[in-house]
């Protein structure tokens, strides 16, 4: 059934996930504007690197003009290379950083070309090619995603600032990387038996007990850097709290090996963290930050996106069957007007006596009413806790504004989830094996840094 309760929560589509695990591809479409006409709908982990104080980026030039920026094994990179990838970051926080923001931004995009460079290189060296058919195809996916045609979505690039060119090189370097390490790593990661069923006795032991879904960005420090990375993560907090997103900084920022999944721990246990994150994770309200936190070797900003009993069945879950009563006011209508319009409401609803008698109330008040099923947590949080403690047949108090009019959900049924099924042998041998492949691959990466002849201009 199509969702006409938009009035109560504008929903987000979810975009497939690609293997492109992009920042800027997955989040610049925030920015994009609908299209019209043709054929399209009208609606690499990054790591602190060495680079000089003195190393000055970017002053005003001729976009036409390709000068290098740096030189990774011989490799050019352009500081139209590093000024396009610069566009898709920003478009990724909503084309709102100040001018301080996009200096350091600048510096982590070069540090993410020259990582993306190295692990082209690497797969390069065991004969690992994307080809452009390869290529082509990817983009087309990306650009199909977002409802674009590919030659629109390179249209629409080329006017943010950037280019299809730049989005092809991220899908190469993430294609190959992970190739090489398909190839060269996880053949050589192992999980036993006895690992698996340690995990399966310790989830069934922890049944009931709170885990936490919680993203991280991890900024390394020494003690000679220490107060200037907490400088840092103190800026990184201050545009997050402004309204950038969370993940597009672990991608550019973060050093752990989450961040080519925009900082994602996954659902954990408090146990399970340092004694210094879950001490702070432990205090935060879903949707809260908190940072920067000292860990060993550095500073940690934690974000918790959501909260969940271990095996059980979260009562958001639930899906709730629904009538919307609306009335709207004229224009005009003053702060003190909707608040006796909306009193009057609350009066009449006290009177209802179940669903059945909604068209009914509608009639006489002039109300309008729209049915849908939902999911209790895809409602905003104030109504989630309303409605799951309400009785089928009641309704909620009277929401809205002197502009958009007053409205009450009034609970007509509910389907209530079950218990949560334990994750299968196989996917735990799976995460377990993932998390191990992502290690070595940090490892493997910070030894082709270390190899790398890098020289800047």
């Amino acid at each position: 059934m199509e969702s006409n309760l938009i009035d109560v929560k504008r929903m987000s589509a979810r975009v497939p996930s690609l293997m492109l695990a992009s920042a800027a591809a997955c989040l610049m479409i925030q920015a994009a504007p609908a299209q019209t006409g043709g054929n399209e709908d009208p609606n690499a982990s990054s790591s602190a690197l060495n680079i000089p104080d003195s190393f000055t980026l970017f002053g005003k030039r001729d976009p036409n003009v390709r000068k290098a920026t740096a030189l990774v094994n011989g490799e050019v990179i352009t500081e139209t290379d590093v000024d396009q990838r610069l566009a898709l970051v920003v478009l990724a926080n909503g084309g709102k950083v100040s001018d301080e923001e996009r200096d350091r931004l600048k510096l982590q995009v070069l540090r993410n070309l020259i990582d993306e460079t190295l692990q082209i290189q690497a797969a390069a060296s065991k004969d690992i090619k994307i080809s452009k058919p390869e290529l082509d195809e990817n983009f087309a996916r990306v650009a199909a995603n977002f409802r674009y045609t590919p030659e629109n979505f390179a249209k629409y690039l080329a006017a943010q600032g950037s280019s299809d060119k730049s989005i092809k090189r991220q899908i190469e370097g993430e294609v190959a990387w992970n190739r090489l390490l398909r190839r060269e790593v996880q053949p050589f990661v192992n999980v036993s038996e006895e690992e698996v069923r340690a995990v399966v006795d310790r989830l069934k032991a922890a049944k009931g007990t709170e885990e936490y879904k919680i993203g991280e960005i991890y900024l390394s420090a020494t003690p000679e850097t220490m107060e200037q990375v907490h400088k840092n993560g103190e800026q990184i907090m201050s545009q997050i709290r402004q309204g950038g997103s969370f993940q597009a900084y672990a991608r550019q920022y973060s050093e752990a090996s989450t961040a080519a999944v925009g900082g994602d721990l996954g659902w954990v246990r408090l146990a399970q963290l340092p004694e210094e994150l879950g001490s702070a994770a432990q205090q935060l309200q879903v949707g809260q930050i908190v940072g920067p936190i000292a860990v060993p070797g550095g500073f940690s900003i934690l974000f918790l996106s959501d909260k969940r009993q271990v095996l059980t069945a979260d009562p958001r879950d639930a899906v709730l069957s629904l009538k919307q009563l609306a009335i709207d006011f004229p224009a005009g209508t003053t702060p003190a007007d909707a608040q006796k319009r909306a009193n009057a409401f609350g009066e009449a609803l006290k009177s209802l006596n179940g669903c059945g008698a909604v068209s009914d109330l509608a009639a006489r008040l002039g109300a309008t009413v729209v049915e849908n099923d939902i999911q209790a947590r895809n409602l905003p949080p104030q109504l989630q806790s309303i409605l799951l403690a309400m009785q089928v047949g009641e309704a909620t108090p009277p929401f809205g504004s002197a502009a958009e009019g007053v409205r009450a959900l009034i609970l007509c049924g509910r389907d209530d989830p079950k218990d949560a099924a334990a994750p299968s042998f196989d996917q735990i041998m799976s995460q377990m094996e993932e998390e191990r492949v992502n290690k070595r691959a940090r490892t493997y990466l910070r030894d082709l840094r270390r190899d790398a002849v890098i020289d800047y201009n």
